[in-house]
């Protein structure tokens, strides 16, 4: 049985952006900071090919610092907790962040080379992308533990999986303890995440193929999601030890899967509940002409942490981040995609 989700393509943008005045909350982000080597083709080749590329840029990325950028450049106050190593990147990366208003003090310095990916990106936006770790690999438990002050006066924490697991858990888990929202994007993706994790985070944030993997469920053939049977996939999302959940659709949008018994108030609003406490929303995609998707997820991701920590409601916040993330597909790499928000109001309001 499917069940018809509403819709939050009414909402008029300038009604959803006008959410950007109410966006005032700390947030914590622990995790990545990368140099992304980045280099367009018309195609992405395949295995064995070798196929020409345009000029070569180098760009700040990663997943945490992307998320971080995201949310400081609407307006949130941003703390990133990670590491860059001894090499010329590891300025370059930290100016930038400062230049997107991130708090990077928290930021340890060691010996070796920062983090990078090498990232290829084809003519119709879709990319390819290599992850090395490089200092990402030395955020460990200690390290986590000696900024438990920082993280726990945040109203939100972000993690990422760039990071090594045990020191990923242990911001999870003081953040968590202290009534901190812990919002985990599994990514890279994880089929089985450790049950300690899962136990310490408020809200996973994952894509339709993630989520069909994580689930053990089956895609739609023909890659249309709007008869999928969400409900079903909500109740599997809690048994599975997450009871919300948002799900990336790229270009259709995403879904807001809620099962923490506020489904029944919801359903008397009209906005989707139900009397068993389930709660699903459909979040209507926003148009643009796609140029780069890459760390467009990201800066979902970090708008629904800005959006977390200044008191929205989850579908609040995903409505807001599918505008901020449309936005960073109009232009090309992550961080140097995104937009504060004059310039998302501008492009969008209208």
């Amino acid at each position: 049985m499917t069940t018809e989700i509403p819709s939050e393509g009414a909402a008029t943008a300038s009604g959803i952006l006008a959410a950007f005045d109410a966006i005032d909350g700390t947030v914590s982000v622990v995790g990545s900071m990368n140099a992304d080597y980045t280099v367009t083709t018309q195609r992405l080749p395949g295995p064995g090919e070798t196929v020409t590329g345009g000029p070569l840029t180098i760009l700040p990325g990663g997943k945490s610092g992307n998320q971080a950028a995201a949310a400081a450049r609407i307006g949130a106050d941003v703390r990133l907790f990670g590491a860059v190593g001894s090499d010329t990147n590891a300025d370059f990366l930290l100016g930038e962040l400062g230049k997107a208003g991130v708090d990077v003090t928290h930021v340890r310095h060691v010996p070796g080379p920062s983090g990078t990916t090498v990232i290829t990106v084809d003519a119709s936006a879709e990319n390819t992308i290599v992850y090395s770790p490089g200092s990402n690999a030395s955020v460990d438990v200690d390290y986590i533990d000696a900024s438990r002050e920082a993280l726990t006066a945040s109203g939100a924490l972000g993690l990422c999986l760039e990071s090594p697991i045990s020191a990923v858990t242990e911001a999870a888990r003081i953040a968590h303890e202290a009534g901190v929202p812990v919002l985990l994007n599994n990514s890279p993706f994880m089929p089985v995440l450790p049950e300690e994790l899962v136990e310490h985070c408020d809200i996973l944030l994952v894509n339709e193929h993630e989520m069909a993997q994580m689930l053990g469920l089956d895609e739609p053939a023909d890659g249309d999601w709007s008869g999928f049977d969400w409900r079903d996939a909500a109740a599997r999302m809690r048994r599975l030890g997450f009871p919300r959940a948002v799900v990336t659709l790229g270009a259709d949008g995403s879904v807001v899967l809620d099962v923490t018994g506020e489904g029944t108030e919801a359903a008397a609003a009209g906005a989707g509940g139900d009397a068993d406490g389930v709660r699903v929303v459909r979040i209507a995609p926003v148009k643009v002409d796609a140029v780069d998707t890459t760390g467009c997820g990201d800066a979902f991701m970090g708008t629904v942490l800005a959006g977390l920590a200044s008191g929205f409601d989850l579908a609040s916040a995903a409505r807001l981040a599918s505008y901020v993330s449309a936005y960073a597909a109009g232009g090309r790499g992550a961080q140097s995609s995104y937009g504060g928000v004059e310039d998302i109001r501008a492009r969008f309001a209208a």
